[in-house]
């Protein structure tokens, strides 16, 4: 089930804070400045697009630079919680 159009997309009200205070210091450095979250719930909205984000996935925070192609998508979906299994090659004799 969608999220319904007159809400608006779902983004953590700390995340919109933290891209805030990184827009104030990349106008005062004018260095890429990256922020970390936890909220892997949040949709990626326009206002993202060129910063760096580290999404946590629970044991490690992982490096996203955020394009015009993720808009629209979740955190969560860029950062996976589980590794890929891989069957261990046994030797032959």
């Amino acid at each position: 089930m969608s999220r319904s159009l007159w809400k608006g997309p779902f983004v953590d009200k700390r995340l919109l804070k933290k891209l805030s205070v990184s827009i104030n210091q990349k106008q005062s450095n004018k260095k890429s400045t990256q922020f970390k979250t936890c909220s892997r719930q949040s949709t990626i909205i326009p206002k993202f697009v060129g910063h760096l984000v580290k999404v946590y996935n629970g044991q490690k925070f992982v490096n996203l630079k955020i394009n015009s192609e993720m808009v629209g998508y979740k955190f969560g979906e860029f950062a996976p919680t589980r590794q890929k299994f891989f069957y261990k090659k046994s030797k032959n004799k």
